[in-house]
């Protein structure tokens, strides 16, 4: 009997500090980042030349009006190139995009992935290129966002990601998504740029040097999460990565249960792939080198997503609250109080980041939803294996009904 109880013991101490340390993490950049300014650029009046990559497979429904989008910058034309890269795409979609003013690359592979795809086009363009502009195949620029890449990097930048928003907000998932997306962009990016921190890369709306892309990009190899490889090299080797916050992309969200599930599943998956790939070189960094960044860049892979840590801290908040106040006859090895302070702690963290024209009648609809996004996370937990090494897709296209 004393042997189970130092078992339930070490058990209740362990999920404590798992969920307890994550929900201190994420209050701590949600706060940091109500601080954040976008970093001042002087205007060099130089003008870089930029290669807008823009990888897609099966994309017909959107590429078109994406490519013929990218081409509407307030950027000299000359000094910017559009490039699809068309993995899988109708002939009638191909013939669309060779109308354009823009270079074509057809690309086909056994397996599939993004970045497969970049390499083979950069390999097809040589070296013409001051930057790399990455963008997903259903990402609408602002008018000036490549204006903002080239200020960055005619400061110095390296590395540069950009906001990304929500196209749509159309469904419950949708907004769901939204919030996500903008929740990360406060706490990984605003949130860690203030604290001297690196941002977080996205896999779009986002740019870097081109001759360093290239040679980086040459190994890797991924299959899911691509730039979260890319992210553990630059960081490893102490490459700051700058956030603007104001450059806006908007991207297509997440609309229908199917798709958040294939979507999370990728992303989860990779989180553990990462995890125990680069374990252990980012505490060899931190403990030999002092590279915060790497380790910090570890925990983010430990650490459970955010409607995870919300639901779960949630839950366990509950359940003691009833042990304290229901059967107080109940002695439990971690006061109640502590709880209380996770859970205050996460939604405040979710408070300080959800923008507020979220707080909105759609929202709190959307929210009624959020339960069923949970168990689904939940489940996804339990259908990781062989998640990392087959190309999951999204289809990307706005719904036209309401359902999700």
């Amino acid at each position: 009997m004393e042997a189970l109880n130092i078992i339930l013991l070490i058990i209740e101490y362990v999920i404590f500090i798992y969920f307890g340390f994550a929900s201190l993490y994420v209050f701590i950049f949600a706060l940091a980042g109500q601080f954040y300014k976008d970093p001042s650029f002087k205007n060099s009046g130089e003008f870089k030349k930029i290669a807008v990559l823009i990888p897609g497979y099966k994309e017909d429904q959107v590429i078109v009006n994406v490519a013929k989008s990218a081409l509407q910058q307030d950027y000299p034309s000359d000094r910017y190139d559009v490039v699809v890269i068309a993995d899988s795409f109708q002939e009638s979609t191909l013939d669309q995009l060779k109308a354009l003013p823009i270079k074509l690359i057809e690309v086909s592979f056994e397996k599939s992935t993004k970045s497969k795809a970049l390499n083979k086009a950069m390999a097809q363009l040589g070296d013409a290129y001051d930057v790399a502009l990455i963008l997903d195949a259903d990402n609408i620029m602002e008018s000036d966002f490549i204006s903002k890449m080239d200020e960055a990097f005619a400061n110095g930048c390296t590395v540069v990601q950009g906001h990304r928003v929500a196209k749509n907000v159309n469904t419950s998932f949708a907004i769901l998504d939204a919030i996500s997306e903008e929740v990360n962009n406060h706490i990984f990016r605003k949130g860690h740029r203030k604290l001297g921190l690196s941002a977080s890369l996205i896999g779009s709306a986002m740019a870097f040097d081109y001759a360093f892309f290239k040679d980086v990009m040459a190994n890797v190899n991924a299959v899911g999460g691509f730039d979260k490889e890319l992210e553990f090299k630059l960081i490893k080797d102490k490459i700051i990565l700058e956030y603007i916050n104001d450059a806006y992309v908007y991207d297509e969200k997440i609309q229908r249960s199917k798709d958040f599930q294939n979507q999370r599943r990728r992303w989860l998956s990779a989180q553990f792939v990462y995890l125990r790939r680069y374990f252990l070189p980012g505490l060899k960094g931190f403990l030999l080198q002092g590279n915060v960044d790497f380790i910090d860049k570890v925990y983010q892979m430990v650490t459970p997503p955010r409607i995870l840590l919300l639901g779960v801290v949630t839950i366990l908040t509950g359940i003691y609250a009833l042990l304290q106040f229901v059967f107080p006859e109940f002695v439990t090895n971690i006061e109640p109080t502590y709880w209380y302070v996770a859970f205050g702690l996460t939604v405040l963290a979710f408070f300080l980041s959800i923008p507020r024209k979220f707080y909105n009648a759609d929202t709190l609809k959307a929210a009624i939803t959020l339960p069923k996004a949970f168990f689904l996370m939940f489940l996804m937990l339990f259908k990781l294996k062989g998640a990392n090494k087959k190309f999951i897709h999204t289809q990307h296209g706005t719904l036209n009904d309401q359902k999700s």
